[in-house]
């Protein structure tokens, strides 16, 4: 008995004990290199109580409660001791990064404060002045310290790069076909599966590792990206437990709180971004063949089918609701018996935002054909009103890791549910005096719901082998996307001597369509690294070898609303009246006429393989100047399957003449003139090889000089490539897809190749301050461009086109400096783009142009890359005191006026205009544990306007007066938010 209670007494002491302990946890970084450090020994001054870094360079020590001086030691290199290291009961104590340097004059012991290694951006520094890139970015310690809440709001102070919408980044300009965004290295589609760019603001940056954009290209990067690839690597181990939750709000005067927003009736899962299956397509029925009153058995027949359609046909007001979010998040590593690793990281997020615009703008402009001294433009179709919108973002991420003492295995899971409901109420007026214009008035509202989804694996694994000096690094990952516009419905009424029809032949009869997509993307990639020495330096070889497989499926259906007989009721103009049990059939004349068809020419299957083979070295031939040289070889392989809309209608025909399908498709592919036909045929197919040259000359060890050379390429997208026709309500524009033959375009789509120069000095100094000045040059041949179809002229439609070769000239200048003088806590930094872009238009672009020249007009040959900005401005004031807990900044960005739709011709160019964005963002952290965190922002605090214009432009008259292309004012918005950390 007396042994039991002495057992019992010592484990209480024993766990009391343990209670009673701190945890110290840090990273050693190689000052030279700046990559992890493996064996330092970390100590506490005084003690035996230490540890050895492991292969990430990472250490934990667990000590009592009290302020020590921590010392970090490895042969050969200068000690580094971190003094005034506070260790509290039960929390940890983290040192963000400590930098060993080389101890080749025998230096002297380097002495810092905890508060220093705490503030610092040294680390970072050291990783981009000696990275094989251009690059910048934002690490995990900035994040604490500037309390941005997600990557959207944080990419914000990264210089040279813009962000649009909070969401996609930018890099020098260029749009999103040359822009990319990886997840841990790996491709994932956004929840916009044609973008290169995933959203970032579904990212809290308390689980981001590091966010880094990378301006050049080397072999192990993909290829395909020219202005930059954003990487978001996501934390593995949290250097300490994690449970926030957190909620915001943003009001804006001129969208929230407004009688005059309108919505309609949706589902009941709406508020959770999907559809509950109000908006679904009808069951057991055959889509090409509906009952209507003129073919079916029986009446009610044709009213079980109607009857499966939701009855909103039109709008409705009511107050507009603020925007608000919601957050949780989950995380900590625990050290297991056998002195492994294991951490574990979740977390939750809801978005729920209303916009409304009540002067939304699109426009239709032409030249005048009938009178060539005409300056201005002809107008052709406008459409003005009110449009509202939800959006709703749910989102969650789940992570689990196990580290060994040489190797780490990494698991996540996200999933992210969008969905995002339009309303439009409209006049629309359509000018007779204008090309292929009837000349007719009337009243439109439009109902749209688009619902994505994103459900991602990531599965990875490091190894460390051989003393360290070979590295494994493997990677895999899947990601289901699906996009679906269940129930489009758009209601036009016509005036007609003083009343509202509706008019097939001026603003048409209702319409509803969905429109469907599933895409699987499959990646998995393996690389080598093998450290060595060469030239008495030390030295890496990569090699490693990846592979891509996506796969599409895409359709759209669609219905026209009839009316029996013609017969239709005096209208008022609201499109809830069309649809009721008094007008449906059969107690009215109004039915649906199916557009769907068999074999649909809106329908495809597209795929996509992409193996990727590389192998690269990096070595210092001699002091000071280091070389990364290699070269990357991809085998794109691009399979579609498809109509185009003559071989759709030659087929149905021949069909429904007593010929078999099989049948009808041979004859077409046997004659093109019929249509073509594409049945898992190759459309894109090319092996490619894509060298790089890094060069890095070290003029001081503050200072680079970097010179690089390399290919890269930019890949049409699968709608881009494709036979689909898209109309989009809200602008009424339409989509085509490049595989089209129209006019003097043959519908060959091919890729764009790139070929790219980078010069850059860049200054490093202490506490996150640069300079730097860049060059760039980049040649394209073949370059995709969005180009208006002079051909169409009932309707606006569009497809992306290769055009002539182009060439971009550019200057980079970007700086972060300390403003001393005034206080250490402030700082400014700044970012100014200039480019000189160049297209050579191509033989046909340059005969619509002359053809429809102005008197006295001399058009030019060459013109501006379409999406790409002349200029871009980034700056930044900001205050930060990391021992108050308070941070604020003022940051604007500006564009200059950018070609984004290629018109001549008939048809002018459209550009968009500047927009000045001035933000403001306040932080303020309260409590004993500094474990609330206050927020404050106001964004676009000079109330402009996002508007684009028609230009008569790339000629002697390009200061002709302009014309509304699109305009929607977001008006000023005012954020608060609040985050409590456990």
């Amino acid at each position: 008995m007396k042994n039991l209670v002495l057992t019992i007494l010592l484990s209480i002491a024993s766990l009391a004990a343990m209670a009673q302990k701190g945890i110290i946890r840090g990273t050693v970084l190689e000052g030279s290199t700046g990559e992890p450090m493996f064996g330092v020994t970390v100590i506490i001054e005084g003690t035996s109580t230490g540890a050895v870094t492991d292969f990430d360079g990472k250490f934990e020590i667990k000590t009592a409660p009290g302020t020590y001086n921590v010392q970090a030691s490895f042969i050969s290199y200068a000690a580094v001791t971190i003094t005034g290291v506070e260790v509290v009961d039960g929390e940890v104590t983290i040192l963000d990064r400590i930098i060993m340097q080389e101890d080749v004059e025998q230096l002297a012991e380097v002495v810092i404060t905890a508060e220093a290694i705490r503030n610092t951006e040294e680390a970072l520094q050291t990783v981009k002045r000696k990275s094989a890139n251009v690059l910048d970015g934002i690490s995990a310690a900035s994040f604490r310290k500037i309390g941005d809440g997600d990557a959207g709001a944080a990419a914000k102070r990264v210089t040279g790069v813009s962000v649009e919408g909070g969401k996609y980044i930018y890099v020098r300009g260029l749009g999103d076909r040359y822009t990319k965004t990886t997840q841990n290295g790996m491709d994932i589609p956004g929840l916009d599966p044609d973008r290169n760019s995933i959203q970032i603001d579904v990212y809290p940056t308390n689980l981001i590792d590091n966010m880094v954009i990378l301006k050049t290209f080397t072999p192990e990067l993909p290829a395909d990206f020219t202005g930059g690839i954003v990487n978001i690597e996501t934390k593995d181990f949290p250097e300490e437990k994690i449970l926030d939750v957190s909620f915001g709000m943003e009001y804006n005067p001129s969208m929230h709180f407004n009688n005059n927003y309108i919505t309609y009736d949706g589902g009941s899962t709406d508020w959770l971004g999907y559809d509950d299956g109000t908006r679904g397509l009808p069951t057991n029925v055959d889509l090409n063949n509906i009952p209507t009153p003129l073919n079916a058995q029986s009446d009610q027949e044709v009213a079980n089918l109607l009857n499966q359609f939701s009855p909103t046909m039109g709008v409705r007001s009511e107050t507009s609701p603020m925007n608000y979010s919601f957050g949780l998040t989950a995380a900590n590593q625990f050290e297991l018996k056998n002195g492994h690793n294991i951490g574990y990281l979740f977390t939750g997020n809801y978005k729920n935002n209303t916009t409304f615009y009540d002067d939304a703008f699109y426009g239709e402009y032409q030249n005048d054909l009938n009178d060539r001294s005409r300056l201005d433009f002809q107008r052709a179709f406008n459409q003005s009103g009110i449009q509202a919108e939800n959006n709703v973002l749910l989102g969650g991420l789940a992570g689990l890791a196990y580290k060994t003492d040489l190797s780490k295995f990494r698991l996540t899971v996200m999933r992210l549910q969008n969905g995002e409901s339009t309303s439009v109420s409209a006049e629309i007026l359509d000018d007779q005096e204008a090309s292929g214009k009837s000349g007719y008035t009337g009243i439109s509202e439009i109902l749209e719901y688009n619902e994505r989804k994103i459900s991602n694996v990531f599965l990875n694994g490091e190894h460390h082998l051989g003393d360290n000096k070979w590295t494994i690094d493997w990677r895999g990952s899947t990601t289901w996307s699906t996009q679906e516009d269940p129930d489009i419905r758009q209601t036009a009424f016509t005036r007609i001597n003083d009343n509202l029809r509706f008019a097939a032949g001026a603003a048409g009869n209702p319409t509803r369509i969905w429109r469907e997509l599933d895409e699987i993307n499959v990646v998995g990639k393996v690389d080598v690294t093998r450290d060595l020495e060469m030239f008495g330096n030390d030295a890496k070889f990569k090699f490693g070898v990846s592979q891509i497989y996506k796969e599409r499926d895409y359709r759209i259906v669609d219905f026209n609303v009839n009316f029996l007989n013609g017969e239709q009721l005096d209208w008022t103009g609201s499109g809830l009246e069309v649809w009721t049990n008094e007008t449906v059939f059969p107690a009215g004349n109004v039915f649906l006429v199916s557009g769907f068809s068999n074999p649909n020419p809106n329908e495809y299957n597209a795929n996509a393989t992409n193996t990727g083979v590389y192998f690269s070295t990096e070595f210092s031939p001699i002091d000071k100047l280091k070389a990364i040289i290699g070269v990357r070889a991809e085998n794109f392989v691009m399979r579609h399957s498809g109509r185009d809309q003559g071989a759709a209608s030659y087929i149905r025909s021949r069909v429904a003449s007593g010929a078999t399908m099989e049948e009808a498709i041979g004859e077409v592919k046997a004659d093109e003139g019929l249509g073509r036909v594409l049945d898992n045929d190759i459309v894109l197919d090319a092996l490619d090889f894509f060298p790089s040259v890094n060069l890095i000359y070290g003029i001081t060890e503050e200072q680079n000089l970097r010179l690089s050379y390399s290919k890269t390429i930019a890949r049409p997208s699968f709608k881009e490539l494709s036979f689909a026709q898209i109309f989009d309500p809200v602008s009424n524009r339409i989509f085509n897809g490049g595989l089209f033959a129209i006019g003097n375009w043959d519908g060959n789509l091919v890729e764009t190749r790139i070929d790219n120069i980078d010069l850059r000095w860049e200054l490093f100094m202490g506490r996150g301050q640069t300079y730097s000045i860049s060059a760039f040059y980049k040649s394209f041949d073949n370059p995709i461009e969005l180009v208006r179809i002079p051909q169409q002229r009932t309707n606006v439609e569009y497809q992306p086109r290769n055009v002539g070769d182009g060439q971009l000239f550019g200057m980079e200048f970007e700086f972060r400096k300390a403003l001393d003088f005034i206080s250490p806590n402030w700082s400014v930094n700044g970012n100014v783009t200039i480019v000189e872009s160049i297209v050579d238009m191509q033989e046909s672009e340059l005969i619509n142009r002359r053809a429809n020249a102005r008197e006295g007009e001399v058009i030019d040959e060459t013109r501006n890359m379409s999406g790409q900005a002349p200029w871009i401005i980034n700056a930044g004031l900001a205050y930060n005191n990391f021992e108050s807990g308070f941070d604020a900044g003022l940051f604007y960005n500006v564009k200059g006026e950018t070609l984004v739709i290629v018109g001549g011709g008939l048809d002018p160019d459209v550009f968009s205009q500047p927009f000045h964005s001035l933000n403001f963002n306040m932080n303020k952290t309260f409590g004993a544990k500094q474990q609330w965190v206050v927020n404050f922002g106001v964004s676009n605090i000079l109330n402009d306007k996002l508007e684009q214009f028609y230009k008569r432009a790339f000629s002697n008259l390009d200061n002709s007066p302009d014309a509304t292309f699109q305009r929607l004012n977001p008006g000023m918005a005012i954020s608060a938010g609040v985050k409590y950390s456990f």
